[in-house]
């Protein structure tokens, strides 16, 4: 039963570093791309930031949720009734529906843009709009599941 255990829990921190390493980075390299102000550099970053999100955050949120509901589900009872697991969830949820509704559609129409003006050397006004509107709900989607990183290790009651 303990073997079980830490193989899930291994899967576990295995998607929460690849989740949480790719927003981090993901976050870093859009910021610094859009920061040189060249058409080349964006759009081939606004690609990576698409594509990363697909190969690396979706996967590693995938594996976190999966391993950590089999941990709770089959070493505990009531999960709900646990705050900090019920404060985990919450949060990992609240920052999931930012991406889901947010950030990745707004990413879909930054990349649509960002192949257009490759071509044409002449960046939009409304792409600076999305990549404030991107930067700022970034910020509080990779917030939140710091803040979850706290609820997991600490386990407050």
């Amino acid at each position: 039963m303990e073997h079980s255990y830490l193989i899930l829990k291994s899967i576990h921190i295995f998607g929460v570093i690849l989740l949480m390493g790719n927003i981090i980075v993901t976050a870093w390299w859009k910021f610094m791309a859009d920061k040189t102000k060249d058409p080349i550099v964006i759009s081939f970053a606004q690609r990576q930031v698409t594509l990363t999100d697909f190969v690396f955050t979706a996967p590693g949120a995938l594996l976190a949720i999966t391993a950590g509901d089999a941990m709770a589900y089959t070493f505990m009872a009531n999960t709900w009734d646990i705050q900090w697991l019920t404060w985990g969830r919450c949060l990992f949820i609240a920052s999931g529906i930012i991406w889901i509704t947010v950030l990745i559609p707004t990413q879909i129409k930054q990349a649509r843009m960002a192949s257009d003006f490759a071509i044409s050397k002449s960046i939009p006004e409304e792409y600076w709009k999305l990549s404030k509107q991107w930067n700022i709900f970034g910020a509080i989607a990779v917030f939140l599941p710091l803040i979850n990183i706290y609820w997991m290790v600490f386990k407050p009651v």
